[in-house]
């Protein structure tokens, strides 16, 4: 995801910004990532997964307990427990945890798609409003700050809040208030309680 973001922002500084005859422009900095969990639009997408997903979650800390009731009873009946009902129970812990690796897999999976997805439509828009903003502040290049090492920025070219506020106002969001709370960014979350 990151590398189609950076041949993105790559494309976006070469195509619409060409640097003929602008030599005296502006570079702008953007953390592209940051401004699209920022945005009104970002926030409710980021709790819409959320609540989507919700339910998956649930079901994988009901599993994960089981198989954790499961390892207890094996190791601390063991003695007293029939081969028959430790072979049962092995068998029965071992069809869970499959269960369980492959509904984390499925869930890891489907969560990406999905967050993917969103990124990708407000990126696209998002992108309008950067070349608009860039053109009408005589900037001749926008670049994302988190995608190309940047070891020094002055303060005045970061332009991320300003992308923010101008998509915001392009694209309102009904129930916006709603999910303004802090979220899990959509990158890091993981409908899984475990790691594989």
């Amino acid at each position: 995801m990151k590398n189609r973001l950076t041949t993105f922002a790559v494309i976006l500084a070469t195509m619409a910004f060409p640097l003929a005859g602008h030599a005296q422009g502006k570079v702008g900095i953007i953390n592209i990532n940051q401004a699209i969990a920022s945005t009104a639009e970002g926030k409710k997408a980021i709790t819409d997964l959320q609540k989507k997903y919700q339910p998956r979650q649930q079901e994988l800390e009901r599993l994960q307990k089981e198989m954790q009731g499961i390892q207890d009873q094996l190791s601390k009946q063991t003695p007293a427990l029939s081969d028959e009902d430790q072979r049962r129970l092995t068998r029965d812990l071992d069809d869970k945890q499959k269960l369980f690796k492959r509904s984390t897999d499925d869930a890891q999976s489907d969560f990406t798609a999905d967050r993917d997805e969103a990124v990708r439509r407000i990126g696209q828009k998002m992108v309008r409003i950067i070349e608009d903003y860039a053109q009408k502040n005589g900037f001749i290049m926008v670049m994302d700050g988190a995608q190309v090492p940047i070891y020094f920025a002055a303060k005045d070219i970061v332009i991320t809040e300003e992308i923010v506020k101008l998509y915001d106002a392009a694209n309102p969001v009904a129930d916006a208030g709603a999910s303004a709370k802090p979220a899990t960014h959509p990158a890091t979350s993981t409908p899984a309680t475990k790691p594989k």
